[in-house]
């Protein structure tokens, strides 16, 4: 599949189904055990009041739909490196059928795009185990667990330049609906 194919736009509630199957097949590839997954499943679902306080953005193509998805919202500074200001990204979940084509990446930069188009200092993620190979192979760092009773301990940070892009994350998502 050509990425130059895939479309990325800003969820409408109409997509909310069709998005969390997506979630859904991505998440049940999680070296998680079942009984885990199972009770886990519900947390990562997305519902219309989320597109009220999340940027919820979708990769698709016009002969497979929707084959991926990234949220993300601002972040709270305690979860930040010290000082700084950023988005957190909330989500990033690719159809397992398309994985390895570039598609998380195209989220991710979106992401990323977001964030210097916001004027924050970077973007911060809070990653499954699983994906902390995607994170680090696109240069994002790990950051210290300063409490061990709080932090989560993939936690991720890439900071970005302040210079607004061309094209930014929000031109790009409302020029492809």
């Amino acid at each position: 599949m050509n990425t130059a194919n895939i479309q990325l736009r800003r969820a409408v509630a109409a997509d909310i189904d069709t998005l969390n199957g997506v979630v859904e097949r991505a998440f049940m590839t999680w070296n998680l055990p079942e009984r885990v997954k199972r009770l886990s499943l519900p947390s990562y679902r997305y519902r219309a009041i989320d597109l009220q306080f999340q940027h919820l953005v979708v990769a698709e193509t016009a002969v497979h739909g929707i084959i991926g998805v990234a949220a993300w919202e601002p972040a709270e500074a305690r979860d930040l490196p010290s000082g700084l200001t950023g988005l957190l990204l909330h989500g990033l979940y690719v159809e397992p059928a398309h994985i390895h084509r570039g598609i998380g990446s195209r989220l991710l930069d979106a992401a990323l795009d977001a964030a210097r188009a916001e004027g924050v200092d970077g973007l911060l993620v809070k990653a499954q185990a699983d994906a902390i190979g995607f994170f680090v192979a696109r240069g994002m760092r790990l950051l210290p667990v300063r409490d061990a009773d709080r932090d989560y301990p993939h936690r991720y940070w890439q900071a970005v330049d302040l210079v607004v892009p061309a094209v930014n994350a929000a031109q790009s998502c409302h020029a492809a609906s």
